[in-house]
């Protein structure tokens, strides 16, 4: 049993982007797994509100639950913005629901924001003729970032948003635990031009059309000079009180914490961070600079659940090429797509040890990012 819960460790990791759309890379997952899936609900109205980073807060809080939950053990998961996907063997399902429950009631609880979740059976998936072939993408040598293809977790994204597979929501006062959830980063500006949020999915799953489509856009942004990755190499800059503070300090409360106390204490302790961050003091096992670094190389900006994903600094001539070149993609009915623009970035982290250099990076356009770059996309699936 234990090596089936073990199965995505296993897995061989790629670490050329470029080749995400290779079916060699992918495998199946054992047909007695189960998909979690979470989507904030009316995540539009959050935004123009100016919430976006509190939704990618809500989005990535399932992450954080499900890996706590399981001691740290390597599971396959991606973040989408107003949401998450992950996969876990049979044998953890019975976690993973409880994970799934009480991060909705604690999104509920502490950040007035619906998550809708649900649990689906990959054998589930199957019954429809699709499939569910995960892959283990490595930006860096610290960390690997779960690809999934086949069709099936697109299926199951839209078999949650219509009531299908939900899990409830714990009680009222449940708490997952979010240990490591963090966004202490300031936004990050486009040094190009804009932030394009891109969101990019099959009309037909395994065309070969779309694979070339897919493969032809990466190379032209590979050997382009007016795109960067929208994390600089220095790493986003810091400042104090951190943006994401009251966000972290609802996510690290504990049960029957008053928020004023986690306030006081977050405060305390970003205010130090932000010192030894600011003056590059080296205490413990702790190096700013290695940090830094390990933020750059491990941060996750692209990536392929059925669609493709990207969070792209570029020049608003190369945002207009690549918006021609997908608006005949459509025409062509090889591809549905979704583009939003924005002056900067952000990034909502999971942190388990700032001694270890295992942490994730999430990066997302600052005003709506993937969320926003999905509605239109979204609305061609209806």
């Amino acid at each position: 049993m234990q090596a089936d819960a073990d199965y995505y460790a296993r897995l061989p990791i790629f670490d050329g982007f470029a080749s995400v759309m290779d079916p060699a890379r992918y495998q199946p997952l054992p047909d007695d797994w189960v998909l979690g899936l979470t989507d904030v609900v009316s995540s539009t109205n959050a935004i123009e509100e100016g919430r976006y980073k509190a939704v990618n807060t809500a989005g990535a809080s399932v992450i954080a639950a499900v890996s706590n939950a399981l001691g740290g053990r390597k599971f396959p998961f991606v973040f989408g913005g107003d949401g998450a996907s992950f996969a876990v063997s049979d044998e953890d399902r019975a976690v993973a629901r409880a994970a799934l429950a009480a991060t909705a009631a604690w999104t509920r609880d502490d950040l007035e924001l619906e998550l809708r979740v649900a649990l689906v059976p990959v054998s589930a998936v199957r019954e429809q003729g699709l499939d569910v072939s995960v892959a283990r993408f490595a930006p860096s040598k610290n960390v690997s970032y779960a690809m999934f293809a086949g069709g099936g977790l697109a299926w199951a994204d839209r078999a949650m948003k219509q009531g299908r597979f939900a899990v409830s929501p714990a009680a009222p006062g449940t708490r997952p635990d979010l240990s490591g959830l963090s966004c202490r980063w300031n936004d990050i500006p486009a040094s190009h031009g804009l932030i394009l949020s891109l969101v990019l999915a099959p009309v037909t799953n395994g065309d070969p059309a779309f694979r070339k489509l897919v493969e032809e856009l990466l190379a032209e942004l590979d050997s382009s000079t007016e795109v960067a990755r929208p994390v600089p190499e220095n790493a986003p800059g810091v400042g104090w009180p951190p943006p994401g503070l009251d966000l972290e300090a609802r996510a690290s409360r504990k049960s029957g914490e008053r928020l004023f106390m986690r306030r006081l204490r977050v405060s305390a302790g970003t205010l130090l961070a932000f010192v030894i961050m600011r003056f590059g003091i080296r205490v413990g096992g702790f190096d700013p600079t290695v940090y830094r670094r390990d933020v750059v190389d491990n941060s996750d900006f692209r990536k392929y659940d059925d669609n493709l994903r990207m969070t792209l600094d570029c020049t608003p001539a190369l945002a207009d090429s690549i918006e021609r070149r997908l608006t005949k993609a459509e025409v062509d009915k090889i591809a549905r797509f979704g583009l939003h623009r924005q002056p900067s970035a952000i990034m909502t982290c999971i942190v388990p040890s700032i001694s270890e250099s295992t942490h994730v990076h999430f990066v997302d356009g600052a005003a709506g990012g993937y969320a926003l770059a999905a509605r239109r996309l979204k609305l061609a699936w209806v």
